[in-house]
């Protein structure tokens, strides 16, 4: 199809933009590409075309920079952009930001579904599946220079249960991939990180959003939130480092934590790593009780007024990665 196909009476708000390194050679994508020629949207490819070379040369050719698709096929967009999450990842041309874009997007979009869809009940195979797809191939790209700098201009400070999991999901891999660790346990850590918070779909959401302090009972009840979360991932196939993290991530080291009030280093080091990054996230977000504070001041917090709660070798990691990725 040649870039003057056809003109449509079509408006921008029809539309989402993305970038034309998104069309992949040798790939499918039921939905339509346009192109914003002055005002005028002009169709590209249609829907169900299998992309070459040429579309993406010519692309190229014409100094094209955005490409336009119908916000009515937003969702098979999405479908092209999961089955060929690997191939964007790593692929160098495609510039950081961009990449870091689809990652976070994309998971955030999927954790939200998963909790909106399926839960309370547990965790079905299908959701597991796709979750585990994108925690594979984030670990892959979280390994690359500059990939948390990339993604800490994405992070949503407005806090929300899913993309809180994704955001602690990401600083966790980050901190985790500074330790020598096989891959396939930096995985399923990483899946315990983006399940962690799995459990707080069977909490009344008039608990989850109240603006005040949380009475004795309602404590209780959020407390229970790990255990939840690991009834929810029962059929799952998950590892014990996973199956971990979901359970201990609000232990500390002082023995003050929950839900089995385990102390120093009998809490495992995945989780150790994994509970300090779910406080930083925490504290860097508007929460229903309490606004966000700036990354320093959360460290400062975390060091002077936690202390005894998180492992401090760990922390100096955590401080290291931030200040590598210049978010501190």
């Amino acid at each position: 199809m040649g870039i003057l196909a056809r003109d449509t009476p079509l408006r921008e708000k029809d539309f989402f933009a993305t970038s034309p390194l998104m069309i992949f050679p040798r790939t499918q994508g039921d939905f339509s590409v346009y192109l914003k020629i002055k005002n005028n949207f002009v169709l590209y490819s249609n829907a169900s075309t299998t992309f070459t070379e040429g579309h993406r040369q010519r692309l190229y050719d014409h100094g094209v920079d955005e490409i336009y698709i119908l916000t009515d096929q937003k969702s098979a967009y999405e479908q092209y952009v999961e089955r060929n999450l690997g191939e964007i990842l790593h692929n160098e041309n495609l510039p950081m930001t961009e990449r870091a874009k689809v990652l976070y997007k994309s998971s955030v979009d999927i954790i939200k579904q998963t909790f909106e869809e399926r839960l309370p009940t547990c965790l079905d195979r299908r959701h597991f599946d796709r979750i585990a797809h994108f925690v594979e191939q984030g670990i892959g790209f979280l390994a690359k220079d500059g990939s948390l700098k990339s993604m800490a201009s994405l992070i949503n400070h407005d806090y929300q249960t899913y993309s809180h999991c994704v955001q602690v999901f990401v600083f966790t891999t980050a901190v985790l991939h500074t330790y020598e660790m096989p891959r396939d346990e930096i995985i399923q850590c990483g899946l315990g990180a983006m399940l962690h918070d799995l459990g707080k779909a069977r909490i009344p959401r008039r608990i989850i959003t109240k603006p005040g302090p949380l009475t004795k009972d309602e404590r209780q009840i959020i407390n229970q939130h790990p255990l939840h979360g690991v009834a929810m991932t029962a059929q799952a196939p998950l590892s014990r480092q996973a199956y971990n993290a979901i359970l201990f991530h609000h232990e500390r080291m002082d023995g003050g934590g929950y839900p089995a009030g385990m102390q120093g280093e009998d809490i495992p080091l995945p989780v150790r790593v994994l509970s300090v990054c779910d406080v930083y996230d925490a504290l860097t977000s508007d929460r229903p009780y309490a606004k966000k504070i700036t990354p320093f001041e959360a460290l400062q917090i975390m060091r002077d007024d936690m202390e005894g709660a998180f492992d401090q070798r760990v922390f100096k990691r955590l401080v290291m990665v931030l200040s590598g990725a210049e978010i501190v």
